[in-house]
């Protein structure tokens, strides 16, 4: 596992994109996807549509990771 962040590419409807995420929130992005059924391009489209202007995509998902972290553990 790195600390640094690694560039990840996604497909959001249609278009390629990339993200620089760190692993241990990959991974669990990752396990998000797989939980809800969903692939991952497909949960980060919905991240993506979500998210407000000021916010970059990589951060909008980091957020998205630590909400359901925090449901998880207080649910």
């Amino acid at each position: 596992m790195t600390a640094r962040p690694v560039k990840r590419s996604l497909t959001l409807r249609g278009h390629r994109t990339s993200v620089s995420l760190e692993d241990p929130f990959w991974q669990e992005f990752r396990a998000i996807a797989a939980r809800q059924d969903k692939p991952i391009n497909v949960l980060a489209t919905e991240i993506d549509a979500g998210r407000g202007l000021d916010v970059g995509l990589a951060s909008a998902i980091r957020l998205y990771v630590l909400a359901d972290l925090k449901a998880r553990v207080t649910g």
